[in-house]
């Protein structure tokens, strides 16, 4: 059974008088320690999926389908519940760390808080084990008595991953972890990040529009467009043998490096989910695209354990 498994999950936002659709119909399964890869441009729903596992959905939003962990419905589960699932069993690390860690507390309130009030610690075993986590993540001591403003970036995303760790979840959802950082931090924080998650064989979710990144540190990867995932395989081969027009274009538009050549780009823009189109919403955008694309939205296809959703894969393979 999988850890995680989203089926038909759908997510609505109020606007004016009407509902804006920013995730329709997705489902992916995570089994215990498995890493997954949600990639996909700005605006296709990434994000949103992962807040819809956690309940963390804007004021009045209308989520539909199901979300199950470990067997429970999350989608059901009341209010005291579900800050149980999110202080225990699953947890979150966020893009901008600055922007949750209470900036007049230290480094060393903001770690043993969790672990005193969720697992139940005395406040000397709570510090000691801070600074097992920070040791951890390959930061010193003394900075437990700094505040968030005394620590860079990359700084500041490492004790965010050390205050994951110190519940041991299940399940991690990385919403862009490395977004504000250089090549060369990006790189550090997400070997740390890999490493200690698959020494405890926490199973995570990462969410980014970096497909190098993914690929690197993923066993799967899940490509969305328009909030919808539109193909799904092994990291490796997707990376080698993409499937889907966009996952193609995605690909083709990295830059090689020793190479001097134009890149090729994805024409038009990326669409939310309520501006698609009916039919194929990457139809206007894709190269290959009939009349027949516009007719329906194309089911999601097992082609030899990889999911694609085109209605053409056969003929462009």
């Amino acid at each position: 059974m999988s850890l995680l498994s989203l089926s038909a999950l759908n997510l609505a936002v109020p606007y004016a008088k009407d509902w804006r659709t920013l995730v329709a119909d997705v489902s992916l399964d995570i089994a215990r320690g498995e890493a997954v890869g949600l990639v996909g441009e700005s605006g296709s729903g990434k994000s949103m999926t992962a807040r819809a596992v956690l309940g963390l959905t804007p004021p009045g939003a209308r989520v539909t389908g199901s979300v199950l962990f470990d067997g429970a419905d999350v989608l059901a589960l009341r209010p005291r519940d579900l800050r149980a699932l999110r202080a225990r069993r699953i947890a979150m690390i966020f893009q901008d760390p600055r922007a949750h860690i209470n900036p007049v507390r230290s480094v060393g309130d903001f770690l043993t808080e969790a672990m005193i009030h969720n697992l139940g610690l005395p406040v000397r075993q709570a510090s000691s084990r801070a600074a097992e986590l920070l040791a951890e993540v390959g930061i010193e001591e003394r900075r437990m008595r700094q505040y968030p403003h005394e620590l860079s970036g990359g700084l500041l995303q490492r004790v965010m991953i050390a205050s994951v760790l110190a519940v041991e979840p299940d399940l991690i959802l990385a919403d862009e972890p490395t977004t504000a950082l250089d090549v060369t931090t990006q790189s550090e924080v997400m070997a740390i990040l890999d490493e200690l998650r698959r020494d405890r064989g926490m199973a995570m979710l990462l969410i980014t529009h970096d497909l190098e990144l993914a690929a690197a540190t993923c066993d799967r990867l899940a490509v969305m467009y328009a909030g919808r995932v539109v193909e799904t395989q092994p990291a490796e081969a997707l990376v080698a043998a993409p499937r889907h027009p966009y996952t193609r274009g995605l690909l083709e538009s990295r830059p090689a490096l020793g190479e001097r050549r134009r890149l090729p780009v994805i024409p038009g823009r990326p669409v939310a989910a309520f501006e698609a189109d009916p039919g194929c919403a990457f139809a206007p955008r894709c190269a290959f695209s009939t009349p027949y694309c516009q007719e329906g939205e194309p089911p999601m296809r097992d082609m030899e354990g990889v999911l694609v959703a085109c209605a053409r894969v056969e003929e462009i393979a």
